[in-house]
């Protein structure tokens, strides 16, 4: 799921942070359903919940994601 996710993530062209929600099948294949592209984004929100789950709190989480995007170009593509 998470390459599905990548791919799904680079064909929409997307930048920064995305929630891909997915379909579970009856023959067990992933079917992306939707690219959320600006996910919610509270303490109880499933994307920071997700990073909690992996160890990254909540204020490390928007620490990172402020300083990617001070990394990146300002402007339009």
């Amino acid at each position: 799921m998470r390459r599905l996710a990548v791919e799904a993530f680079d064909a929409a062209s997307c930048e920064g942070l995305v929630r891909a929600d997915f379909f579970l099948t009856e023959d067990g294949e992933f079917v992306i359903n939707e690219i959320n592209t600006m996910p919610g984004f509270t303490p109880i929100s499933m994307y920071p919940q997700m990073w909690q789950a992996t160890g990254v709190s909540y204020p490390e989480l928007v620490d990172l994601l402020v300083r990617a995007a001070l990394r990146r170009p300002t402007g339009l593509r």
